[in-house]
């Protein structure tokens, strides 16, 4: 929608356009909570270097609480109390537990269970691993844990346990990858990978591809809403200034299509589907799919979001017969 607008300020030069797309180009603002011991701060850090907009607690539009192997009854509380789109971060999923599948399917499991019970999104993590970055010097480490394997039955096994490999050394690659990180760089040295790929394959173990993915779910209706927000705030100004090509814009096919797009990301963070087909009879359908959707028993945002979706496969319909 933000290139679409850039077609729109382009059609005049006045500076309250401008406004309205900088404001829509801002990117999401989220929070990260958490009680102390959970690795929220590592959470924040991994989600920053990933391009989240990671902000104030009272400046958020978006929150992102993270537990860490349990629920507390403070931290229920609040997830109760939520004012604004939230996700929830499982931090620590490598600490999951003996079970099928191991520590990593027994997060799922568990995050699963979560989400059912508190009835919000929930993605296991270990934020701890999305930092990583390994060197060459790491490298010859793992190799030589390699050819002499280490005890890694507990934390001072690893570190304090007789080796070739300096204790301190040692200590520092455990204080970086953690038990589970550093028996998972054993492996992929010994499958003859890099230092960058095996750092690589520590970031894709930590989850943080599947908590962005979340995230841009659970913001899809901040973004719909500013979107909302950024058509009304414009045709109030195309209407004031008598302005008919801006009003003639904002009418047209780019902008619809772009407001329904907006909006079926919003029913697919619900779990609905949409017919993404690109043919006449698709179009059709869709429309009035979503027609009947959107006399069901919804809430308001959802009732607009159905409309918008009609509003577009008409449009879409009309240009098939062109």
């Amino acid at each position: 929608m933000t290139d679409v607008l850039a077609g729109c300020a382009a059609l005049t030069a006045d500076p309250r356009v401008a406004a309205v797309e900088r404001r829509l180009r801002a990117p999401v603002s989220v929070a990260v909570r958490g009680r102390a011991g959970v690795g929220r701060d590592a959470v924040a850090a991994a989600l920053a270097a990933a391009g989240v907009a990671v902000a104030d607690e009272s400046d958020a539009e978006v929150d992102i609480v993270v537990l860490a192997e349990r629920l507390t009854d403070e931290e229920r509380s609040v997830l109760e109390r939520r004012s604004i789109p939230t996700l929830v971060v499982l931090n620590k999923a490598d600490l999951g537990g003996a079970g099928a599948g191991g520590p990593l399917a027994a997060a799922d499991r568990a995050a699963a269970a979560l989400s059912a019970l508190l009835g919000l999104p929930v993605v296991p993590m270990v934020a701890l691993l999305a930092a990583v970055d390994l060197r060459d010097d790491d490298l010859a480490t793992l190799h030589a844990v390699i050819a002499a394997p280490v005890d890694m039955t507990s934390v001072d096994a690893v570190v304090t346990g007789p080796h070739p490999v300096p204790e301190g050394v040692r200590r520092d690659l455990l204080d970086r990858l953690d038990r589970f990180g550093l028996a998972h760089a054993v492996l992929a040295a010994a499958d003859g990978l890099d230092a960058a790929a095996v750092t690589a394959r520590l970031r894709a173990l930590s989850g943080t591809d599947a908590v962005l993915a979340a995230l841009s779910a659970v913001t899809a209706p901040v973004r719909y809403a500013r979107i909302s927000a950024a058509l009304r705030a414009l045709r109030v100004l195309a209407a004031a200034t008598s302005d008919e090509r801006l009003a003639a814009f904002l009418d047209g096919d780019d902008v619809v299509l772009a407001v329904m797009t907006a909006a079926v990301d919003v029913v697919e963070a619900t779990g609905a589907s949409v017919d993404r087909a690109d043919d006449a009879g698709a179009h059709l359908r869709r429309a009035l799919r979503w027609r009947a959707y959107a006399r069901a028993p919804l809430d308001a945002l959802h009732r607009r979001c159905a409309a918008d979706i009609v509003r577009g496969s008409l449009r879409l319909l009309e240009a098939c017969g062109d």
